[in-house]
């Protein structure tokens, strides 16, 4: 209890996408958290930071007293089309 007022906690799930640079490590984007963009040079520490970051997007959201946005209710897929180059 915090201040007389039971806080519940809540756990959000957020899609993370990892990229391989050509120079080495990963860089990590939140596709639903516009700008949420981190890095780590190994997988492990690249998925690390980016539950930091996330974190951070989200205090970020509540001091500001804006939404915080969820995957509930989102579907996902991924297309494969052709392309000639």
């Amino acid at each position: 209890m915090i201040r007389g007022v039971w806080k519940e906690m809540k756990y959000l799930k957020y899609r993370v996408l990892l990229r391989r640079e050509p120079e080495g490590g990963y860089t990590v984007t939140v596709p639903l958290l516009p700008g949420c963009v981190t890095y780590g040079e190994t997988i492990d520490e690249a998925i690390a930071m980016a539950r930091e970051a996330i974190g951070l997007y989200i205090e970020d959201l509540r001091e500001k007293g804006e939404e915080i946005p969820t995957e509930e209710g989102l579907l996902e897929y991924t297309l494969t089309v052709e392309a000639h180059a």
